[in-house]
């Protein structure tokens, strides 16, 4: 049996154009309606993935009012259909208010048939892919990837990803290095999932958080009566995590003496509890983070090269929020379907200055800082979309890093405005041209000249 046509539902109270329209698409199930409740009584019954809209409906043919009414009932039924919106009636000021309220795409009539219907297929895509997304972000498969499990347009995030998977089937203990925020026990786990041992447990303790005099029973575990409430014998995280793998963050607050221990469990697999004799075989890998520099402590003296080259047998380096352009308005959008579905279902996007200011800002907290503002704007949200000042990220943005000349300076602008653009139109070459002012041969001779991937 053949597969069934995607439904396109058209809202059109022109009876001839919407003839016109019904016979011009046949790759698609066409559904006509002529009025607000012929429009939603469809949209329930069928679930269209895509809706082309007039705005000028019965009873305000002449106007827009009608028309918004029906976009504005779509969005709150079936927030990811894709709109394309038609009208006539001042039409730039009716597009921006279109595109604020939800809209996918606009169309000034009159209608020419066969450029909607381009809008309509890329619509159609879209949806597709989205759809697809969805899934993959919902499944919690064995199968899943690092690369699964993460949301980037970068390079240089990619690059890291793919790092990762190269080591996951392996044993060597692998250490992550970058600043606070930027997602270290998301890779590690990512790490965990894509290895062999990914039915063993995922165990995560950050070092910094713990006592000194207790990390040593956190790690190790201790046996019944070892020391003054010891009333039964524990395992430690590191055995816990036997046949897994241990995530060790912030590994440069292990003590000395501490680390000392860690080493023998390295080179020897097997540890001995607190107040035990018996040496016990572990098959434990070790993941290990730090935003601080190891390199430097060696030659302080409070960290042991031994232990570092034990624990670095593969460096990752994990580029923060500001290096990696257009990251953080992807992110942003993820963190709002997700909180808004938990805290405030009637939001449903950006408005635009919110974009813009989650792009210029250079985001010093990295990834945390931009899911908290973003859950804080959600909140705070009066309407339907999210305003800057919901971000409450302050004034003007902060002064990029110096080039050494025009020139490096001109192409890292370039590059980084790009991609911000590629972003938001989430790939769309036409729309991210029109987002930078350039003609499409030109984007594709910048994105050739830079190096950059047109997704």
């Amino acid at each position: 049996m053949a597969d069934a046509k995607p439904k396109l539902l058209i809202v059109e109270d022109d009876e001839g154009l919407q003839a016109q329209l019904k016979w011009a698409y046949d790759d698609y199930e066409v559904v006509i309606a002529g009025n607000r409740d012929q429009a939603l009584a469809a949209l329930r019954a069928d679930e269209p993935a895509v809706v082309t809209l007039d705005l000028g409906l019965p009873p305000d043919p002449d106007g827009t009012s009608e028309g918004f009414a029906v976009l504005d009932a779509i969005m709150e039924m079936k927030p990811d259909t894709k709109v394309v919106v038609a009208s006539g009636h001042g039409a730039r000021e009716s597009a921006l208010k279109a595109i604020e309220r939800g809209a996918y795409d606009f169309y000034q009539k009159p209608v020419d048939i066969e450029q909607l219907g381009l809008i309509v297929e890329r619509a159609f895509k879209l949806s597709k892919i989205e759809s697809e997304n969805r899934s993959l972000s919902e499944k919690v498969g064995e199968d899943q990837t690092v690369l699964g499990t993460m949301i980037t347009a970068a390079p240089e995030m990619a690059k890291v990803a793919r790092t990762i998977e190269r080591v996951a089937p392996t044993n060597v203990s692998v250490m992550l290095l970058g600043a606070s925020g930027t997602g270290k026990e998301l890779l590690a786990k990512g790490l965990h999932d894509s290895s062999d041992r990914r039915h063993g447990a995922f165990v995560a303790i950050n070092c910094a958080a713990i006592p000194e005099n207790l990390l040593e029973s956190e790690l190790f575990g201790h046996e019944k009566g070892a020391f003054t409430g010891a009333v039964k014998t524990t395992e430690g995280k590191i055995e816990m995590a036997n046949g897994g793998t241990l995530f060790l963050d912030e590994v440069g607050d292990i003590p000395l003496p501490l680390q000392v221990k860690l080493l023998r469990f390295l080179q020897e697999r097997v540890i001995e509890r607190i107040g035990g004799r018996k040496a016990i075989p572990v098959d434990t890998r070790i993941v290990c983070a730090t935003h601080q520099d190891l390199e430097g402590m060696i030659g302080e003296g409070t960290f042991r090269e031994d232990l570092f080259y034990r624990l670095a047998e593969v460096v990752v380096k994990i580029p923060s929020l500001s290096e990696r352009p257009g990251d953080s308005v992807l992110l942003a959008k993820h963190f709002l379907a997700r909180f808004a579905k938990e805290m405030n279902p009637q939001v449903k996007g950006f408005a635009p200055d919110a974009l813009a200011a989650i792009d210029s800002w250079t985001w010093p907290g990295n990834v945390r800082e931009l899911e908290n503002r973003v859950k804080r704007a959600v909140i705070m949200a009066d309407g339907k979309l999210v305003h800057a000042e919901d971000l409450d990220l302050g004034d003007g943005e902060e002064e990029d890093a110096k080039a050494l000349n025009l020139k490096q300076a001109r192409e890292a602008a370039d590059r980084r405005m790009i991609r911000q653009a590629m972003a938001r139109s989430q790939g769309n070459i036409s729309m991210t041209a029109k987002l930078l002012g350039i003609s499409r041969p030109t984007l594709y001779d910048l994105l050739k000249q830079y190096d950059l991937q047109a997704t």
